[in-house]
């Protein structure tokens, strides 16, 4: 089993394994997943006052609120030795 952690941001990390999805904030869909965290106190907000840029969903159904971009969560899965910023492309630019 994957142990290895994730670095979320500010110090804080997360099982590698225990992410199901990191996606960006803005869509309804995903502020409904929110606030419905919040409700059932399984949101974990790690962004220390600044603004949101991802949200980091478990295999456990807690939420994360995190400042890092998803891009960047994103490359942070990949061995040091596979890391190249120029494969991965963000469609919404």
């Amino acid at each position: 089993m994957d142990q290895r952690m994730i670095n979320v941001g500010f110090g804080n990390s997360v099982v590698a394994s225990r992410i199901l999805a990191v996606v960006k904030p803005k869509s309804s869909p995903i502020k409904k997943l929110k606030e419905e965290a919040k409700e059932q106190k399984k949101l974990i907000d790690v962004t220390e006052g600044r603004k949101t840029r991802s949200i980091i969903i478990l295999d456990s159904n807690h939420v994360i609120l995190s400042a890092v971009q998803p891009e960047t969560i994103t490359q942070r899965f990949a061995p040091a030795t596979q890391q190249d910023p120029s494969s991965l492309t963000d469609d919404t630019l």
